[in-house]
């Protein structure tokens, strides 16, 4: 069995991430605690609500309770990127070329490297953001659907529309398709490249029995993963209509044990799978062959990260029982 590096921490954990092969994990309280030759810590926020790993600069992109939103250096340092009076930064994404994008209420804001700030404002609340993998261009879900926004252009935003709560977003590697989880233990995808004046394609991803709170693409993105069932729902993307009309795949069933969490391998086709018992398990794609990367802990899996190797993942519960298990140990 893989060797794991227990971490125990106070409190929700509410996201994990490797920056310069050294472990990152962000809790609900404020505080970045790292494994760095010792267990070491930065005090960010007073409350912390959402992260991302900027993997170009290497650096993590963090937004709280107090209004902040924060860049977290290998090191620790914590650098101000954004401050407003009295508003939770529930949303951060990092873009290409240093851009930060970040929301709070029916507004999106992009602070791009030189300073500047761009503001999106929307009919709804802002539920999600997400960079395009090519081009300066944002997707934001809210209610009812997605707007997808070119950051350097005046201009109407393009609209997906899909009745519903739309709660989180995400491009595929190839920027072909868009996806959101919903409100309603769904996925919803649409398809962006048909051509000019054709009809949007859309793509309906349902049956699941709760709400799909973790999504995670494989190294090509021919897979998409998700939580929310008692396995990993892995969807195939491989074809030019992605998913429509084809099974997904379920992987690491475990009885009515619900998968809390997933995490693609950065090279292979194997994803890891946390559950709420504090369980993971890695699976391949190609034969369902699994094997057990941790025992059941202490919380729910909320959040789990490779690093580049594939050889380390990194995770974190809810109830604050975090570690690194070795793969290659």
């Amino acid at each position: 069995m893989p060797t794991v590096a227990p971490l125990d921490l106070e409190g929700h954990v509410v996201g994990v991430a490797f920056l310069k092969d050294v472990p990152f994990f962000a809790g609900a309280a404020g505080t970045i605690h790292r494994l760095d030759q010792g267990h070491k810590v930065t005090e960010a926020h007073d409350g912390l609500l959402s992260l991302a790993c900027d993997e170009a600069s290497e650096t993590l992109l963090t937004g709280g309770e107090d209004g902040k939103v924060m860049r977290i250096s290998a090191d620790g340092t914590a650098r101000p990127v954004a401050e407003t009076a009295r508003k939770w930064i529930a949303e951060v994404a990092a873009g290409p070329q240093g851009a930060v994008a970040y929301a709070y209420g029916k507004t999106t804001f992009v602070r791009l490297a030189d300073g500047t700030t761009r503001e999106f404002p929307e009919e709804r609340t802002v539920e999600g953001i997400a960079f395009a993998p090519k081009g300066l261009r944002i997707a934001v879900a809210r209610y009812n659907g997605v707007s997808l926004h070119w950051v350097g252009m005046a201009g109407q935003p393009v609209d997906l529309d899909w009745k519903g709560a739309h709660t989180g977003v995400t491009f595929s590697p190839d920027g072909r398709f868009v996806v959101t989880a919903m409100q309603e233990n769904a996925l919803h995808g649409w398809k962006l490249d048909t051509k000019p004046g054709a009809e949007t394609r859309h793509m309906r991803m349902t049956g699941y029995p709760a709400k799909v709170k973790s999504l995670s693409w494989s190294a090509k993105g021919k897979w998409l993963a998700s939580s929310g069932a008692p396995a990993a729902i892995v969807w195939p993307f491989q074809g030019k209509d992605g998913p429509m009309g084809k099974a997904p795949l379920e992987l690491g069933t475990r009885g009515n044990t619900m998968v809390t969490a997933v995490a693609c391998h950065p090279a292979e086709d194997i994803v890891a799978i946390g559950y709420e018992d504090g369980m993971i398990l890695a699976a391949r794609f190609a034969d369902s062959k699994e094997v057990l990367l941790r025992r059941p802990g202490k919380g729910a899996i909320t959040a789990m990260a490779w690093n580049k190797t594939g050889r380390q993942l990194a995770f974190g519960s809810a109830a604050g029982d975090c570690g690194v298990v070795d793969i290659a140990g």
